[in-house]
């Protein structure tokens, strides 16, 4: 994708100030911004949001833009939901993160998410009837959930008038953000 592309485009991402997996929060968003696109950073708190990488190891801190409470979903043209098996879990019991993720399922903009990403959209109850990919040990969440599981290294499912995109890991992030992208570009 040529720079600036993107131009115009306004993405959300929700996290929590500890846990997120460095790469599935920082490649997308610096990659986004590249592009041209607005990325905000909502995090739980305005404290510096400290990554992890592989789960266990301190990563870079980044300042989050806004909290979670002061993003208005409605002024996003996609959601972003990295993962992290801590700030993933921790997220999905955040009130305000699965209303966002509800505002744009009904609204049918694209929602993106990666490695345990998925665990919020299982709790907002919109995974039924989607076909989806995640980190493995989400497989039986979302199987309970009505969502249909694959081991792909990306998967966009655009049934229900909403596109979902979902990875399974860092590993996949160059096939996560070509979807990504498409997702934006093709959305109203």
């Amino acid at each position: 994708m040529a720079k600036d592309d993107l131009r115009g485009r306004r993405i959300l991402t929700v996290v929590t100030n500890y846990g997120v997996e460095q790469d599935e929060l920082l490649v997308p968003v610096e990659h986004l911004r590249e592009n041209g696109a607005e990325v905000d950073v909502a995090a739980v708190s305005g404290e510096p949001v400290q990554t992890l990488v592989g789960d266990k190891d301190p990563g870079k801190k980044v300042n989050p833009t806004l909290t979670l409470e002061d993003a208005d979903p409605a002024g996003y043209d996609l959601l972003l939901i990295p993962g992290g098996t801590l700030n993933a879990d921790n997220l999905r019991m955040k009130d305000k993160a699965v209303e966002t993720v509800r505002a744009f399922t009904s609204s049918g903009r694209p929602v993106a998410a990666i490695c345990h990403g998925p665990w919020t959209l299982v709790e907002a109850e919109v995974v039924r009837g989607k076909t989806l990919t995640s980190y493995p040990s989400l497989h039986t969440d979302i199987s309970n959930a009505g969502g249909s599981w694959v081991d792909r290294s990306v998967v966009s499912d655009d049934t229900g008038g909403w596109t979902l995109v979902t990875s399974r890991t860092p590993k996949d992030l160059d096939d996560f953000l070509r979807e990504v992208e498409k997702a934006l570009v093709t959305s109203p």
